[in-house]
């Protein structure tokens, strides 16, 4: 890279306008210096000139997937040691396990959250340059005793620097054997793990596998793998205390020969990640319940696609049953109650509406002020739909008369009912709603609007649909906004 060349931290590799737009805003605010691809080939050309100090990668790419530019990128040596942290809305565990099998060394779910992606982006690139540092050290040490290995002077230097390396590193820096046991150990390690000195823990710690890991087998676990690659970066694993605690380290470990090829043993760096974890354990439980949250708010197959990372939710239903429901002479009665009374009251009517739309199966759209909207039909397609709105409606007209307003006479609510065929969709990017468009629910309005107190006045449509398992009485001709003049029907009771 040339010097006139400005280093950058990192490049963001998306080809979605608005996932590029919201990172680069997020990390620039921390200070973050930053190069934007939207294709493979651009990144390929971006990163090479930079040698940035992490890449943020989507898998989904135009002109090439997410896991053949990480290959390309693992494969050149001038790229080889930058981490990878794949952006993916892909939840599938093998999807994670072939993104770390072609060199990723970290993996965001979409839709991500701000603070998940801070806390990432802020480990990878501490840990590399915690790597390159350390990389550095070995380097110039290694050259120094290249350059002067005939003479047992300058050989003496060089054990004394690497000693005071060894002896002074901020990190935990140790030597083990084959069979499991530590060789050595410096100072910040020892105090790692809670002993008193080096020597100490050196002489305490006689199976690794059992006295500090949490997992006797993880160790073996890490044997194999440094047996097929010689290398381990970052690997996490719970490990105990000499007091018996347990906290949670990441390991760099690697094997180290003698000049003739000859394995002598394994040589690691060790970080405390404790606090990473425990932020990672509190974000896992933030979109645990910000999941919770959602599935409250939206019909749960909708949830589940705005999870899986879709952005525009629209779709045509044909057959929809659409209810709306108006307390009547409510701004009355409300002036008479004060705000945490009217409140109470709400919830519980409404409440008690949200049990019978589950027991029916019923799908709550909203509600406004005290006007409460119900379909069915949605978001998936049932043949009973209508047949479940009329059971609803004539249980919400029993259900009100429970409730006492101030007077001492029982609420009471107009009802209007229509099916047919409605539009509905997701609304919003931060406040979600699910919500209904269509002349069928301006007609379902209208029926409510137009109806009288405690009684459900329904369209033609929903009467053809039920005569022959309900009772009605035709009202007659009513003036409809829109339509004209309009027969419509009281809904009375079950057959």
């Amino acid at each position: 890279m040339d010097d006139a060349t400005p280093t950058i931290d990192l490049v963001i590799v998306d080809d979605d306008a608005e996932t590029l737009r919201l990172l680069k805003r997020l990390l620039s605010q921390q200070g973050y210096r930053i190069e934007v691809a939207e294709n493979a080939a651009q990144a390929l050309g971006v990163i090479s000139a930079y040698r940035p100090g992490l890449v943020l990668l989507d898998l989904v790419l135009p002109d090439m997937d997410g896991y053949a530019l990480c290959q390309r990128l693992k494969a050149n040596p001038l790229t080889a040691e930058i981490p990878v942290i794949v952006l993916s809305s892909l939840v599938d565990s093998l999807d994670r396990v072939k993104a770390f099998q072609v060199g990723a060394t970290d993996y965001i779910t979409k839709p991500f959250s701000a603070q998940e992606v801070l806390v990432r982006v802020q480990n990878q690139l501490r840990l590399a340059q915690q790597r390159q540092l350390l990389s550095q050290q070995n380097a110039l040490l290694l050259q120094e005793v290249q350059e002067r290995t005939q003479m047992e002077q300058a050989m003496i230097a060089a054990e004394m620097n690497y000693r005071s390396i060894f002896e002074n590193a901020t990190v935990g820096i140790f030597k083990a054997s084959s069979t499991g046991q530590l060789l050595s150990v410096n100072p910040s390690m020892a105090r790692l793990y809670g002993y008193d000195s080096p020597q100490e823990m050196v002489a305490t710690i006689s199976d690794i596998s059992h006295q500090i890991y949490l997992e006797p087998k993880r160790r073996d676990e890490l044997v194999v793998y440094l047996n097929r690659f010689d290398k381990i970066t970052d690997a996490e694993s719970e490990v105990f205390r000499k007091d018996g605690g347990t906290f949670w380290v990441s390991e760099d470990i690697w094997k180290v020969w003698d000049k003739n090829g000859t394995f002598l043993h394994y040589e690691g760096i060790v970080h405390d990640i404790s606090e990473r974890r425990q932020m990672e354990t509190e974000l896992r439980q933030q979109r645990q319940q910000a999941d919770r949250l959602l599935v409250n708010i939206l019909p749960h197959r909708i949830a589940q696609r705005l999870k899986g990372g879709a952005r525009t939710i629209a779709e045509s239903l044909d057959q929809v049953s659409v209810l709306f429901a108006d307390l009547v002479d409510f701004t009355a009665a409300s002036s008479q109650m004060t705000p945490p009374q009217l409140v109470k009251l709400l919830n519980e009517v409404f409440s008690m509406f949200d049990q019978l739309a589950e027991f029916h199966r019923l799908e709550k759209i909203k509600t406004i002020g005290d006007a409460y909207m119900v379909a069915g039909g949605l978001p998936s397609a049932s043949d009973d739909h209508a047949e479940s709105i009329a059971h609803f409606a004539i249980d919400i007209c029993d259900a009100i008369e429970r409730f006492p307003r101030p007077d001492g006479k029982t609420f009471q609510i107009r009802v209007g009912i229509n099916t047919g065929s409605v539009v509905a969709g997701v609304i919003g990017r931060r406040k979600f709603a699910y919500d209904l468009w269509g002349d069928t629910v301006n007609i379902a309005s209208r029926m409510e609007a137009t109806g009288e107190a405690q009684r459900i006045q329904v369209t033609p449509e929903l009467y053809e649909k039920l005569k022959g398992k309900f009772r009605f009485e035709a009202r007659g001709h009513v003036a409809v906004k829109g339509r004209g003049q309009m027969m419509t029907y009281w809904l009375v009771g079950r057959l």
